[in-house]
């Protein structure tokens, strides 16, 4: 197995993992920016105001890009198992 194979190998597998893994970590983060602005403002210390609305902003990103997601694995997972007997030993 050469290196540049498991270069290539593991870059699209880190690839994959961010691009799947950044539309629910980014809406999280602008919903805990934006409610952790309205806690300074507001002078509101309850950390179940912060924990709630982010939970509620992930899921609402999982169900809405869920099948774009799962699109993408299955696609990159084919293709590591289509890819698999040329696997250089």
């Amino acid at each position: 197995m050469s290196s540049s194979f498991v270069i290539t190998f593991f870059q699209e597998a880190i690839t994959t993992a961010a691009m799947l893994s950044l539309p629910a970590l980014m809406l999280g983060l602008v919903v805990g920016l934006t409610v952790s602005v309205f806690q300074a403002v507001t002078q509101i210390n309850e950390q179940t105001l912060a924990l709630i609305p982010k939970i509620i902003a992930i899921v609402g990103a999982l169900m809405v890009f869920g099948s774009w997601m799962l699109t993408h694995l299955v696609t990159y997972t084919t293709r590591v198992f289509e890819n698999l007997p040329s696997v250089p030993g």
